[in-house]
């Protein structure tokens, strides 16, 4: 349990500092881009204008701690409780939201600290009162649902941020959020890892979903932090990568808490996502009547 935690723990600082650098790189590209016009005719950054925004140096280190921290966040995956390794991973928001005020220059307000104080307690409980983990071993059927499942989130996320334009901020946030849930599953699922068995490992579903819902959650993610608050992007994702993984561990992996300590694992659980859905509220631009790409230096009190 230990290690599982302290690994998660890990992967959760690289995934936040990872957020605030890669936010850092898509808002130059985009105050570039909105300069030069490289927008759909919906307000979105065009195809493009992301892929700019990934050459930045500042989103090359973010990526690469984001890597770094998908394989921290993959082994505490396999010996944590699902509803454990996510939320403890999901906490980068607190990371993200202290580096948004040096790196990005915001202002957080009372509502989001405390918001974020909440995410950190509920955490504690969560991690008072998670048990043993569950096996994984799933019916192979099971493995082909999830890799068409992860296809239609990111397909279809893709085409329908792109039409929504600016105002999918917190939907694209949520969509990459489901897509870095289905990876969880998937790495938990996963056939041929221990023992290891290369045949095993490459013929199963569970693999191709990884890398769809990676690929695609990581796309969605820059379009996210492109074109809205960092922090409510980042709030949004940790609710789609908490939820329903969790759920899944629960009623479908064997992942249990402590005995007698159910109810304080479902208190922890409720309190760390209505925490980060609080940050997406009081973080979004139009809480704050501002839209499009954040400026370099936001002077109101933005997350």
């Amino acid at each position: 349990m230990l290690l599982g935690l302290l690994t998660a723990i890990a992967a959760s600082v690289c995934y936040g500092t990872g957020s605030v650098l890669q936010a850092v790189g898509s808002r130059k590209s985009a105050r570039r881009d909105a300069a030069a016009s490289d927008r759909t005719q919906h307000g979105g950054p065009s195809l493009s204008s992301t892929a700019k925004a990934a050459t930045t140096w500042e989103f090359i280190v973010g990526t690469i701690l984001d890597f770094v921290g998908f394989g921290l966040g993959a082994l505490a995956a396999r010996l944590l409780p699902l509803f454990l390794s996510q939320t403890v991973i999901s906490a980068n928001l607190v990371i993200t939201a202290v580096l948004s005020v040096k790196l990005l220059g915001i202002r957080l307000s009372r509502a989001e600290w405390t918001s974020i104080g909440v995410v950190c307690s509920a955490l504690v409980l969560l991690a008072t009162a998670a048990g043993h983990e569950g096996s994984g071993h799933t019916e192979m059927s099971t493995h082909w649902w999830l890799l068409a499942v992860a296809l239609v989130l990111m397909a279809g996320g893709t085409v329908v941020v792109r039409l929504l334009g600016a105002r999918a901020a917190i939907l694209a946030g949520l969509l990459s959020g489901l897509g870095f849930g289905a990876l969880g599953v998937g790495v938990r699922v996963l056939n041929g890892i221990d023992p290891f068995d290369a045949g095993a490992l490459l013929g199963d579903p569970a693999l191709y979903a990884i890398l769809v819902a990676g690929v695609g959650g990581m796309y969605l993610h820059t379009v996210a932090l492109q074109i809205g608050s960092v922090n409510g992007a980042t709030a949004a994702l940790v609710v789609g990568e908490t939820v329903l993984p969790g759920a899944i561990g629960v009623l479908w992996l064997g992942d249990a808490s402590r005995a007698g300590l159910a109810w304080m694992a479902v208190l922890g659980f409720v309190l760390a996502v209505a925490g980060a859905v609080a940050v997406a509220w009081f973080g979004s631009p139009d809480a704050h009547g501002v839209e499009g790409p954040a400026p370099a230096k936001e002077l109101t009190p933005v997350g």
